[in-house]
């Protein structure tokens, strides 16, 4: 992930777009902080009755971060992502924009992935997402996606 660049992004944004419809409805945009994946989407598009975040919309968003972090961090576009499990913890209502961080894993546990991944063809790997308001965490994402080369 160290080699992203805002061209990969904008790439990736329009992939998204163009095959996950729902993310161009919801104004997603990809962002990087480091090593960590951010996804951001606007208010207006995502609220609900209350004028805070709807609940689908930040569990999509929270899950499309999980997706797209493995996608990239996989460097082989012909694979396939899909979502085994999640949960999600809504602690408080997000106010403003919606603002997704994928924690990157472990090291050791992405090299285990990438490893098996590269023999079976088929791996899968935890990740973690936050989902934040003023610096605040609103929701606690954990999701198990599985690669599947394509």
């Amino acid at each position: 992930m160290n080699s992203m660049t805002p061209e990969l992004l904008r790439e990736t944004e329009q992939y998204l777009h163009q095959q996950i419809p729902l993310t161009q409805a919801m104004g997603v945009r990809l962002e990087m902080e480091g090593a960590r994946l951010v996804v951001t989407a606007p208010l207006e598009p995502n609220h609900n009755h209350l004028g805070t975040a709807f609940g689908g919309s930040l569990s999509a968003i929270a899950t499309l971060a999980g997706y797209v972090q493995l996608w990239l961090m996989l460097e082989d576009r012909t694979a396939h992502v899909v979502v085994r499990e999640s949960h999600i913890h809504y602690r408080v209502p997000v106010r403003h924009g919606i603002r997704a961080i994928c924690h990157p894993p472990d090291a050791t546990l992405l090299a285990g992935f990438r490893h098996h991944f590269e023999q079976k063809g088929k791996a899968r790997l935890q990740l973690t997402v936050a989902v934040e308001d003023n610096g605040q965490t609103c929701v606690e994402f954990t999701g198990e996606f599985v690669a599947i080369r394509g």
